[in-house]
């Protein structure tokens, strides 16, 4: 990492949760009956908090913006992020609500997810120290669609970030009522780095074809990282596009966070300079070694930088990158 004036490398501004991951399951769970699973974890959960852990553990200096109850599910989540060496003195804690919680299910690959949103449904921009911005270098926002809050402000705090002198990324995730309401002219030119995968931004953008898709979107942002799961990722930087197939770590326990990931793993590198195709790799890294244990910040609990992970894993550089 770069040296640098600023307190943070990145400001993380989103949701925050737990999840509880039941997993080898026999079958996928039907009304009238009771199944087991043959494995369970509790894990920090949320897009916004798996960037964050997983990008500090890579040794970027990482602080996170949010809002929690003071239940216990509250703690757990404070208590990974510190752990992952997070700063996490700005996140928020209020009495009254509950802290969020998603129950996933995985069955054969597949993933089913229930989500109680708790405080994350009442993080607004009031919630928000914009003044301190500007101790980071980098900001970066997830899950547009579980922070309804946030979403009339989401452009203003992207321009002041922008006007502080900073840089953003944008994960805008799913949208659980599948109505893709949001006005993403307005807030993507003051995003620099775009993080859907296939399914949001065909979703968002209403084509027929994902080059359509493609170009639209990123006519209107500097660079467009398109996550394709185990096809890989697709970026768009200055007219150019480059195309990366993913890595395979072996091992598939399940891809909860893979792409929260990729986002930390592109974000690292962008951080330090390197070009967009080192950026995408190492993305591609970061989301296949994420899949090799339970959760999203699991496979990276050994506090090794990616470049260890990257050697040990794929003996990368020189692993054949296209």
């Amino acid at each position: 990492m770069q040296a640098t004036s600023h307190t943070y490398d990145v400001i993380v501004v989103g949701e925050l949760n737990i999840d509880l991951i039941l997993n080898q399951l026999n079958e996928m769970p039907v009304t009238g009956r009771e199944i087991f699973a043959g494995d369970m974890a509790l894990t920090l959960g949320s897009s916004a908090a798996i960037l964050a852990s997983n990008l500090s553990s890579f040794g970027a200096k990482v602080a996170f913006i949010g809002k929690i109850g003071t239940d216990i599910f509250g703690q757990v989540v404070i208590d990974h992020l510190e752990k992952a060496g997070v700063h996490a003195d700005m996140i928020i804690r209020d009495s009254s609500l509950t802290t969020g919680a998603s129950i996933g299910l995985q069955h054969n690959g597949d993933r089913g997810m229930v989500t109680y949103p708790g405080a994350m449904a009442h993080f607004s921009i009031d919630d928000i120290p914009l003044h301190r911005l500007q101790e980071a270098r980098h900001l970066h926002f997830s899950s547009y669609f579980f922070q309804p809050g946030m979403q009339p402000h989401l452009a203003n705090l992207f321009r002041t970030a922008k006007m502080m002198g900073l840089t953003t990324s944008f994960d805008m995730q799913t949208d659980p009522e599948h109505r893709w309401d949001i006005n993403y002219a307005a807030i993507l030119p003051y995003v620099d780095i775009f993080f859907p995968n296939e399914n949001e931004l065909m979703q968002i953008t209403r084509k027929e074809s994902l080059e359509a898709a493609i170009e639209e979107v990123s006519a209107l942002v500097p660079v467009l990282a398109l996550k394709l799961g185990a096809s890989g990722s697709v970026t768009v930087c200055n007219g150019e596009t480059i195309s990366q197939p993913a890595f395979h770590a072996g091992n598939l326990v399940d891809a909860i966070g893979a792409g929260d990931s990729f986002n930390a793993g592109f974000l690292l590198k962008f951080l330090e300079n390197a070009p967009i195709s080192e950026c995408q790799a190492y993305g591609n890294i970061a989301g296949a070694i994420s899949t090799t244990a339970a959760g999203g910040t699991s496979a990276f609990h050994e506090q090794k930088s990616l470049d260890q992970y990257a050697k040990e894993t794929f003996a990368y550089p020189g692993a054949g990158i296209t």
